[in-house]
């Protein structure tokens, strides 16, 4: 029976067939590993994500953590899954060896990630955030805060968090008013300790039992001479402040100021503890007075620029995220439709013949290839990123590490917004196909829908990634990234029409006309005259780009197809089909709008609602 959780032959197809994993077993760091490595590290993430993670899914979303004023309590089942995907040493999956890692290449990592995260969202927000944080201190901390609080994460004995947004500041992340005072200078390396102020809000997998302790990168201020807190984004620091502070032996010491506030209880992801923190409120006062301990990581003022490590990581997680809902929902609506019967088809007059399954009806065959289109160009989309910060790592030349950074960076907002969108809107047809049950809380289509409603705000919402791609990521190093992309589609409409196949000839030249209107579109909101004009429908403008991404991740994958003929490949041409004949069009009436640099929404007043 395939798996309702992600179809290990897409993951596969897309590993080894499109993006050729196997060549990056050339390279030193990957030397030790082959296909069999490989497949091996996925065939037990896929067996822990079924057994483990997948059967307590509707359970947490149905019991979700509660606060008893004292603890956060939460169904065992998430202990018990958490402890076996750390002692799989899937947290430390792509570290060095020095760090108990597996040197595995960052697209296998997402692909073990997928699984996870497709049989259980919220279990698995407490290792992925846990991951990000870790990394992001091996790139900004000190071998001595290495030791200390990052090790144990690898290990698996403490679990990470990111506390950036503030309840009056949101994503305005320039209006934090979390202070940090200079409490003292230790540590053989100088470090800085501060006592830290303030709330955070939204602070997934903030409070819980589930490890020995819990890492918190914070974002604040540190005050001027004058005592007052810098102004904008170039004051905020970045600060490791533990729930437990960390003994020289590597033992736990006091209690940190890090108290819980209350938890917010969303639509989504309910298994997922989300927190109001307040530091240095009082209610625990290590060292005899007030104040959250914090260890400065970096420079002081650099906070933001090293917390984009994670954000950056996270972005790319959201979108996974997003995407793989998505896939588990359409393969839940797939299965259902081959399994339900009902009605007939409309030349069928006699009511005496039996009903068909609801797949041989048109418009359940529509949701069903609508879904395909979207979550598998999706997937290769976000697998594609993976694979380009592989490159961007151990290329094999310093131009080609950084020209697959500028893919990447070009590429990132889409990775996260895309799939957010349209993957959400996949598990919307996943509910339709299933009819009056979709909504019914029996099924898990409804619970796929609600946990990936939140995606399109997790990490930043369409419009501040709308405003990123258009009003920087196009323009910066005078458009160095945005004609990097371009050169990329171009290689692979060239590669198509070598191919000389009529179809992909034909999807070739609708993706060669867009994307050069694209170009042509960008010119003429830039030439405006107003960045209030030019940004105005940035949102619009991030879709029709997201569109002729995906469409250039569906001719990619059509290339590779069309040299099989079995009923795998068939599928991926009849989506590629299906994504060029139904969605693309959609880009250019985008365009249409854009080009006429509309001010419908920009001249819109407050009163006039």
């Amino acid at each position: 029976m395939q798996s309702t959780i992600l179809n290990r032959r897409d993951i596969d197809f897309l590993l080894y067939e499109w993006l050729d994993v196997e060549s990056l077993t050339r390279r030193a760091r990957y030397a030790d590993h082959s296909r069999e490595t490989f497949s091996a590290a996925v065939d037990t993430a896929e067996q822990i994500a079924t057994d483990l993670f997948a059967p307590h899914n509707k359970k947490s979303d149905a019991n979700e953590p509660h606060f008893d004023g004292e603890r956060v309590a939460m169904i065992p089942e998430v202990k018990t899954a958490l402890d076996a995907f750390c002692a799989a040493g899937f947290m430390a999956a792509g570290q060095d060896y020095d760090y108990e890692g597996m040197q595995l290449p960052y697209v296998v990592d997402r692909a073990i990630a997928a699984y996870f995260t497709a049989a259980n969202v919220a279990t698995s927000a407490y290792t992925f955030l846990t991951m990000g944080n870790a990394n992001t201190l091996l790139k900004t901390a000190t071998p001595r805060q290495v030791e200390r609080f990052v090790r144990p994460q690898l290990a698996g004995r403490f679990f990470g968090t990111m506390c950036l947004s503030e309840p009056q500041a949101g994503s305005s992340l320039s209006d934090i008013t979390t202070r940090a005072e200079l409490d003292a200078v230790d540590g053989p390396e100088g470090e800085r300790q501060y006592r830290l102020t303030g709330n955070k809000m939204w602070i997934s997998a903030g409070e819980h039992e589930l490890a020995e302790n819990i890492v918190h990168l914070v974002l604040a201020k540190i005050p001027g001479p004058d005592g007052k807190l810098i102004p904008g984004v170039k004051g905020i620091s970045l600060f490791i402040v533990p729930k437990y502070l960390v003994n020289e032996d590597g033992s736990l010491g006091e209690r940190n100021d890090i108290a819980l506030a209350g938890l917010n209880h969303k639509m989504g992801n309910r298994g997922t503890t989300n927190c109001l923190l307040n530091f240095g409120e009082g209610k625990f006062k290590p060292g005899g007075r007030a104040g959250a301990i914090g260890y400065l990581v970096g420079e002081p003022h650099k906070g933001l620029a090293n917390m984009f490590h994670m954000m950056n990581e996270a972005r790319i997680g959201v979108g996974l995220g997003a995407t793989v809902l998505g896939v588990t929902g359409y393969l839940h609506a797939l299965d259902y439709a081959r399994n339900r019967p009902q009605g007939r088809h409309p030349a069928e007059k006699d009511p005496a013949k039996p009903q068909v399954a609801i797949i041989e009806h048109t418009d359940v065959r529509r949701m069903l290839l609508a879904q395909k289109a979207y979550t598998e160009g999706a997937l290769a989309l976000i697998l594609y990123c993976a694979r380009l910060v592989d490159e961007q790592r151990t290329g094999e030349s310093p131009e080609a590490q950084t020209r697959a950074g500028m893919l990447l960076d070009f590429l990132t907002p889409i990775a996260k917004s895309w799939p957010s969108q349209w993957c959400t809107e996949a598990n919307s047809l996943a509910i339709q196909v299933h009819g009056g049950y979709g909504y019914t809380r029996e099924y898990n289509v409804e619970q796929f829908y609600r946990d990936n409603r939140l995606n399109p705000i997790h990490e930043g919402t369409h419009g501040i990634h709308g405003l990123d791609l258009l009003g920087r990521k196009v323009a910066i190093q005078g458009g160095a990234l945005f004609k990097a992309v371009g050169e990329e589609v171009a290689a692979s409409i060239a590669r198509a029409r070598a191919l000389d196949d009529a179809g992909l000839g034909a999807y070739a030249g609708q993706l060669e006309a867009l994307w050069g209107r694209i170009g042509k579109v960008t010119a003429t909101l830039y030439g405006a005259g107003d960045m209030n004009k030019t940004l105005a429908n940035a949102s619009l403008y991030l879709e029709a780009v997201g569109h002729a991404v995906i469409a250039w991740m569906w001719l990619e994958q059509a290339m590779v197809a069309q040299k099989g003929a079995d009923d795998f490949y068939r599928g991926k041409l009849q989506a590629c089909r299906y994504f060029f004949n139904w969605e693309l069009p959609k880009a250019a009436q985008q365009l249409d709008l854009l080009e006429t640099v509309d001010t419908t929404t920009l001249d819109m007043q407050d009163a006039w609602f």
